[in-house]
């Protein structure tokens, strides 16, 4: 596990870039947020259309600034390997565009994700995978029924 004081020896703190990435994406610096993606980087959960690429990955986070012009992501919990992390990320905005087909609501969004970045030789995020309440996500925009309470 990379260490903050391991930096000065040589070694990449890839839970500091990580934690960048969603400070870049908050920021709405999706080119910024790019510059920490390696050029051959592969999405394994990206947005519905978008290709599995860095590009591809890109335009999706354009997208979602562009609906989500308050789109924010928070830290919850984050672990660190050698070359993995991963992150529980609380993710709030509130749709003022279209998303994923879906015209704008003005409906707020208050869900919870997992990511997992891998991270290659040169401390770039090389691979992601992802999970996000979807469900959740589609009940508070309301374009789906919420679930009776129990």
């Amino acid at each position: 596990m990379a260490q903050a004081s391991d930096q000065g020896r040589g070694t990449v703190d890839h839970a500091a870039t990580m934690r960048n990435t969603y400070e870049l994406i908050n920021a709405g610096d999706i080119d910024g947020f790019g510059d920490l993606l390696a050029a051959d980087f592969v999405e394994h959960q990206g947005g519905p259309g978008y290709p599995p690429t860095k590009e591809g990955t890109l335009d999706f986070f354009r997208d979602l600034a562009g609906a989500f012009p308050d789109w924010h992501m928070a830290v919850q919990d984050l672990i660190a390997g050698s070359d993995k992390t991963v992150a529980r990320v609380r993710v709030t905005g509130t749709q003022r565009g279209e998303f994923i087909g879906i015209p704008p609501t003005g409906g707020s969004a208050d869900v919870e994700l997992i990511d997992i970045m891998r991270f290659d030789s040169a401390g770039l995020v090389c691979e992601h995978w992802g999970v996000a309440d979807m469900l959740r996500l589609m009940q508070q925009l309301g374009v789906m029924p919420a679930a009776a309470p129990a």
